[in-house]
């Protein structure tokens, strides 16, 4: 709910000053030393041309890889060790077996990693006579591909560790390339492959990790023509393979030049292995896989020159910030919390055609990067007076910083990666007013999916946290304080779960299976099945469901909240209708607490405890239980039970009766809270209630919203009125069993064609009980609606029961140390009044009742 026509209240990322407050939270980034350009691998999609981040990814379970098994050939020395733990008198080369989901990356291998505490097998494969090295435990699983073996030795993988191979492709080298080593590394399992693993530390996470925790490659904080002479090895460029993979595989990969690492280059990569002799199977492999979100194309792990956050320096304040806040459902803190602590960079650059840039100037002579304090001053200050649209058409020259003007601009050009999209709209909170006295975040509430603990909650708090340390210079009223690096930009983070079709299925295009939420606000074109519910339904919908986890949806749970929006609307409509949409009410004397009758006492506690119910509900964000308990109020306390005692008094008593007056008092209090309780869920019939209560503006406000909620005053709580009650509903519940069965029977059409009496037991006449029905005997007829409900003793059960057509009886255990009430139903014994149709009209009486009687003359 929002104006949404002021620009100043709402915000589109698009927007210039929204693109301008994210260039300066980004400023901030860089002058806190946070941001740096590395060379280093990144999910990238070849599709989109562009790096992605892990919130951009989904892993679809059935992809599948042509895997390959391939040998790599121990150097001299190194078999020769190998060979000293066996019986064999003369020198074998001896072959490490290795397995791999992507082939295409075996150009680029710089090392085999083995698990330090594993055994190893060398063995001879009966085949070939090869000697070929495996984990032990891989051996079974691996007999398709090994055929007959004979075992000759067993070695522990830290034996193995600093051995020596040859690169795979060297057979097809013009030229002997230098040797590659045997890591050892605790992210090689038994759980596939074959205990040793293929390293490519530019296609790989944890293999980059292992090689820098090893300082065998350089950081890449370098520049990129520096970081690849460092010794990483990358042959690809925007998911094709470069020149440069015939410097590693020889003349014969010229064939791979060009082509796409995940098609016609991984197939020649195949080739290449076989006319090496290396490749012993190909498999089909079906395994989990990242895609990208937009184009549904698989991507790739490559290493490309790209911009990072550095998030070690930063994620145990981030951390610290989230103490203070609340979440919902609580186990989803655990859940961001570890997404937050295992990263420690965020790649915030992107190569797209559209965004918010990186105003870096790249010298092309070295391919160094210039993104300082001092450039990104002029730089953002030429934007924000020709916007940042400019960046991409303006010259080059406007944006060298006046200390660079004698510089040969021919050295420059504008950097063309843009902003990752999370770190456009993580910088959202920017909008909000900054915390103040009484307010201790930015945001109240932050909501999304469970899928944005990688993405929208992680980068609003990094980007919050990452430009906390110092003042965004254009905003001086913003000054942070000491502690607000640790502060949150938001107090309560909500997770929703995701919406499937009404058998628990993921909705999707192929499926056919999406339901539009259009479609249920305005109908499908077949408008029996898919009528048009309007926006309350869907909004009831989706406060009635547990919104915390996968939630289905479909036209059987679409009727049902239909159903329950019917009962909510028909309440307000009844007490609408019965106070003559607020005219009633004018000049009306309320009747106070203390004039009020039981039953009125009772609706208004049950009425105060929906309250609370409904006030800790939404406090809690638990919509279902505030929909619960108001359906069940609206179904239970007023359709079954108040509404249809009261008609009569409604109907028939005069209007300056006392009763009547605190019914009518009681209707607009449960008008006007009800009202409030289902205003955030159901605003726009909120909206139509206050409308219908509100003739005159003047008196009035316009909005039901403008008007405030009024929690009902503690007064209305009554325990001793709800207990009361419950004994009285037990014997109601009694009385209209067996006014159902005479129903049943043909005795009555109407529970007004009967009398009830209530034999009180000889014994216990001071019992509280007891008690309770001679003092409200003459409510007793109300509550069973019928014409007449007395009170007699045990010694009067059947003196009335021969002179009547029918009856009916029950004894009825109440409990309390009290002995069984005896319960008798008999036809009404005087005429029917044609006014209120009650049986209450004596033979004297010429017309109607004598309540009737006075009300007609009242008027």
């Amino acid at each position: 709910m929002a104006d949404w026509d002021d620009d100043a209240s709402t915000y589109r990322t698009l927007d210039h000053s929204y693109e301008m407050r994210q260039l300066r939270i980004f400023e901030q980034m860089v002058n806190n030393g946070l941001i740096h350009r590395r060379y280093r691998p990144v999910h990238y999609s070849p599709s989109s041309r562009s790096a992605l981040a892990e919130a951009e990814l989904v892993y679809k379970e059935n992809h599948v890889s042509h895997s390959v098994y391939v040998t790599f050939a121990l150097d001299h020395p190194s078999a020769e060790l190998v060979l000293k733990t066996t019986n064999l008198s003369s020198f074998e080369p001896i072959q490490l077996l290795v397995w791999t989901t992507t082939p295409w990356t075996l150009t680029a291998n710089m090392g085999i990693a083995v698990h330090s505490d594993m055994v190893y097998t060398l063995l001879r494969r009966m085949t070939d006579s090869s000697l070929t090295l495996v984990a032990q435990s891989r051996l079974e699983a691996l007999q398709d591909i090994l055929g007959p073996i004979e075992i000759l030795a067993e070695l522990k993988g830290v034996d193995l560790v600093g051995l020596q191979y040859s690169p795979i492709f060297s057979s097809l080298c013009n030229t002997e390339p230098p040797a590659m080593r045997i890591l050892g590394s605790s992210h090689v399992t038994s759980e596939s492959g074959t205990g040793l693993v293929h390293c490519a530390p530019a296609h790989g996470e944890e293999d980059y990790k292992l090689f820098r925790s090893h300082d065998l490659i350089s950081s890449g904080t370098q520049s990129p023509s520096t970081a690849m002479s460092n010794t990483l090895i990358c042959h690809v460029h925007d998911g094709l393979f470069s020149e440069k993979v015939v410097d590693v595989v020889g003349p014969a990969a010229h064939m791979l030049v060009g082509k796409p690492v995940l098609e016609e280059g991984s197939r020649g990569v195949v080739e290449l292995l076989k006319q090496a002799g290396r490749l012993l199977a190909v498999k089909r492999y079906t395994h989990k896989y990242p895609y990208d979100w937009k184009t549904d194309k698989p991507i790739i792990v490559t290493a490309t020159s790209q911009w990072f956050a550095n998030l070690d320096r930063i994620k145990d304040d981030a951390l610290k910030a989230l103490n203070d806040v609340q979440f919902y459902p609580n186990q989803s803190r655990n859940r961001l919390e570890s997404f937050i602590q295992s990263r420690s960079e965020w790649c915030i650059s992107r190569q797209r055609v559209w965004g918010v840039p990186i105003p870096a100037l790249l010298n092309t002579r070295t391919g160094d990067a210039m993104l300082n304090r001092g450039s990104l001053r002029h730089i953002i200050n030429v934007l924000e007076e020709k916007g940042v649209k400019h960046w991409w058409e303006g010259p080059v020259e406007e944006f060298l910083p006046p200390e660079m003007k004698t510089v040969d601009v021919g050295e420059w050009q504008k950097s063309t990666d843009t902003m990752d999209v999370w770190f456009d709209s993580g910088t959202s909170w920017s909008m909000l007013d900054p915390p103040s006295e009484g307010r201790s975040f930015r945001a109240d509430v932050c909501l999304e999916g469970s899928d944005q603990h990688r993405g929208w909650f992680q980068s609003q708090l990094l980007t919050a946290v990452g430009s906390a340390s110092e003042t965004i210079t254009e905003y001086p009223s913003e000054t942070a304080s000491p502690n607000a690096k640790l502060r949150s930009p938001y107090g309560t983070l909500i997770t929703h779960g995701m919406v499937l079709d009404e058998k628990g299925k993921k909705m999707s295009k192929s499926l056919g299976n999406i339901v539009s939420p259009l479609t249920i606000v305005l109908g499908g074109t077949d408008k029996k099945n898919d009528p048009a519910y309007g926006a309350d339904i869907l909004r009831l919908w989706a406060a009635s469901v547990e919104f915390k986890t996968d939630i289905s949806i479909g036209r059987t749970s679409l009727t049902q909240t239909a159903e329950a929006m019917r009962k909510i609307r028909n309440s307000a409509r009844f007490m609408l209708g019965n106070i003559r949409d607020g005219t009633a009410l004018e000049g009306l004397e309320r009747v106070q607490r203390k004039d009020m009758g039981l039953v009125e006492r009772f609706v208004m506690h049950e009425l105060y405890v929906l309250e609370k119910i409904a006030l800790k509900g939404y406090e809690e964000f638990d919509f279902a239980k505030v929909t619960a308990a108001l359906v069940n109020f609206a179904n239970t306390t007023l359709s079954s039970l108040y509404f249809d005692i009261t008609k009569d008094c409604l109907y028939a008593n005069s209007f300056q009766s006392i009763e009547r007056k605190a019914v009518v008092t009681v209707l607009e209090k449960i008008l006007d809270t009800t009202t409030s309780i289902l205003a955030p869920i159901l605003p726009h019939l909120a909206e139509e209630i206050h409308q219908h209560l509100s003739r005159d503006q003047n008196l009035h406000p316009k909005s039901f919203f403008e008007k405030g909620w009024k929690p009902l005053d503690p007064e209305w709580e009554d325990y001793a009125a709800a207990k009361d009650m419950s004994y009285l509903l037990k014997i109601r519940k009694a009385v209209l069993g067996l006014l159902e069965e005479a129903r049943g029977h043909k005795r009555v059409k109407s529970s007004l064609e009967a009398e009830v009496d209530i034999l009180l037991p000889n014994e216990g006449g001071d019992h509280p009980v007891a008690e309770l029905l001679k003092r409200e005997e003459q409510i007793l007829k109300t509550l069973f609606i019928t014409s007449d409900a007395s009170l007699v003793d045990e010694g009067s059960l059947g003196s009335g029961s021969q002179s009547s057509v029918w009856v009916y009886t029950e004894s009825l255990d109440v409990g309390e140390d009290l002995d069984a009430l005896g319960i008798r139903v008999r036809p009404a014994s005087v005429a029917k009044c044609p006014r209120c149709w009650t049986y209450t009209k004596h033979a004297k009486e010429e017309t109607t009742c004598a309540r009737c009687a006075d009300v007609l003359r009242s008027l």
